[in-house]
């Protein structure tokens, strides 16, 4: 899949924008992150739940791969050039719904630290 194809498809969807996000560009809802673009454009970075990273890793294990960020598992890395079209934008899809739906709550209350 080609990236312009998967930017066409982001941006497509509610209120997305395209920013910067230091070395890499990213997908963002609101001015929140949902998928961000390393250098180079041969990889998508989703942040997905749990559940849909197990199911796409089942399905796709060539091709897409467990997201790091300091040592935890964040979201999936996937090979655009590899990976199935269909689920690059199902993936991606799902990766926004995730972010709309984290912030569509009441935001918790804060702790003020006692003096």
């Amino acid at each position: 899949m080609k990236f312009e194809t998967v930017r066409r498809h982001a941006m497509a969807m509610d209120a997305v924008t395209e920013a910067p996000h230091h070395d890499f560009g990213s997908f963002r809802v609101r001015g929140k992150i949902f998928a961000t673009v390393p250098p180079g454009e041969r990889f998508l970075h989703v942040f997905v739940g749990e559940d849909e990273r197990e199911r796409a890793l089942a399905l796709e294990p060539g091709c897409i791969q467990k997201l790091l960020w300091g040592g935890k598992v964040v979201g999936l890395r996937i090979a655009l050039a590899e990976a199935p079209a269909p689920l690059v934008k199902q993936l991606l899809t799902q990766a926004y719904a995730t972010r709309v739906a984290k912030d569509a709550g009441p935001k918790p209350a804060r702790k003020v630290a006692a003096r």
